[in-house]
């Protein structure tokens, strides 16, 4: 194997009241894909901020060298000038600009100030094309899909001549396809002597393109593996990240046995909606649910097929144009034609989009928690401050919430911890 590209020596990252990487190393060698995977809140975007220049030299400990140079990165095109580049969880795109005005944004093809748009656009073309992405660099970003928006960030770091890939959780949006198709790339690239580091909690994903891997935990480095070895199991993964011995993967489960003539808790009947724009489209069509009490019921299909239209919908009618179809709670039927209403029936909704529908990002903790539910913290129609604070408090040791405190702004937690409080 070629020699180290990278290494990061004794990081260690403090936040007010959290210590988030504690004497960190990762070393990766040039040309491979190298995997950081640990639970939620064990510290692997943070490594990857330090390393990209988004937590600048200065506010973290200890050393990176990148090419066997002694690197102290300000902000992120200090590291993007040394062909480090990272795509986030949340891609970094603007909607309503085309792929090519993306690709280029703040790396314009210019003279004088003035943008050549034949070299952009033909130069756009070349990245898409070795990408894999059949689509025109005048399309906007907002009419293609998340797959291959994931495609487009990936153009953009070719753009800035990327010698090393950072891709963080870059599967967790996708379906099995765009999944499928991005690890192919991943390879390809490495084929081009690209190294990448991969963040993903998927270790079958892992094991398919990783040639190492490194295991973090609360903020420490636990071992690096070579992925390819036979003693490297998905079970050793999973030890190294929860810290013990699995002899279930997941909790045991009790087959649920219903009450017998008990109604159900939960049913919908006939459900159908029309896609909010196009009328005459059936988005869910004539969909009947029964829910009883103690149950945990999956709903399953492929992208597009109307799962989340159908959650959406039927709480508050949140999505699309309502045709048909009740909604009965204990065997009576009920209106749920608000939000409101469905919160007042004790239905409680958690989005796939946490950023967008679920959170204030700007707000804290605290104020996020209790945001849903605020008359049981109010007195006379004012919040108790106090009470507020101690539901949060109860919710943050419970779930494990990881934050200094309880008034840190929800923005600034993890993606894995801003869940939880979704919850």
């Amino acid at each position: 194997m070629a020699g180290p590209v990278l290494e990061m020596r004794s990081i260690g990252k403090t936040f007010p009241g959290v210590k988030a990487l504690s004497d960190v190393t990762l070393t990766v060698h040039r040309g491979e894909v190298h995997a950081v995977c640990g639970e939620n809140g064990a510290g692997k975007s943070t490594l990857m901020k330090v390393l990209s220049g988004v937590h600048p030299h200065g506010s973290y400990e200890g050393e990176i060298l990148f090419e066997r140079e002694v690197c102290r990165f300000k902000d992120i095109r200090a590291s993007e000038r040394r062909g480090i580049v990272i795509i986030h969880q949340e891609l970094a795109l603007v909607p309503y600009l085309s792929i090519a005005e993306n690709i280029f944004l703040g790396n314009e093809h210019a003279t004088r100030g003035f943008i050549n748009w034949n070299n952009t656009l033909r130069h756009a073309t070349e990245l898409l094309r070795r990408v894999g992405l059949d689509e025109h660099p005048e399309t906007r970003v907002a009419d293609i899909g998340v797959g291959k928006q994931q495609l487009v960030e990936i153009a953009k770091a070719l753009s800035k001549s990327v010698k090393l890939l950072i891709l963080d959780e870059p599967t967790a949006a996708l379906n099995d396809e765009d999944s499928g198709k991005l690890l192919r790339l991943i390879l390809e690239l490495k084929k081009q002597g690209i190294t990448s580091i991969i963040i993903s909690h998927k270790l079958n994903e892992i094991r398919r393109v990783a040639d190492s891997v490194t295991i973090l935990r609360d903020g420490r480095t636990i071992e690096t593996l070579d992925v390819k070895a036979a003693s490297t199991t998905e079970e050793r993964i999973i030890a190294g990240m929860v810290g013990r011995d699995l002899d279930h993967r997941f909790p045991e489960r009790t087959p649920h046995e219903p009450e017998e003539g008990t109604a159900p808790a939960l049913e919908i009947r006939g459900w159908t909606v029309f896609h909010p724009i196009d009328r005459q489209r059936r988005v869910v069509d004539d969909v009947s649910i029964r829910v009883r009490r103690g149950e945990i019921v999956g709903i399953a299909g492929l992208m597009g097929a109307g799962r989340t239209e159908l959650a959406m919908s039927v709480f508050g009618r949140t999505y699309g144009r309502y045709a048909a179809g009740t909604v009965l709670r204990d065997g009576r039927e009920i209106r749920t034609k608000t939000v409101a209403e469905a919160v007042g029936h004790g239905i409680a909704y958690v989005t796939e989009d946490r950023k967008h529908y679920g959170l204030n990002l700007m707000d804290t903790v605290h104020r996020n928690i209790s945001l849903t539910a605020l008359r049981t913290v109010a007195r006379r129609g004012m919040v108790d401050e106090h009470e507020e604070r101690q539901v949060a408090e109860s919710f943050r040791t419970s779930m494990s919430i990881k934050t200094p405190t309880i008034f840190e702004p929800v923005g600034r937690l993890s993606g894995g911890n801003q869940q939880k409080v979704v919850l």
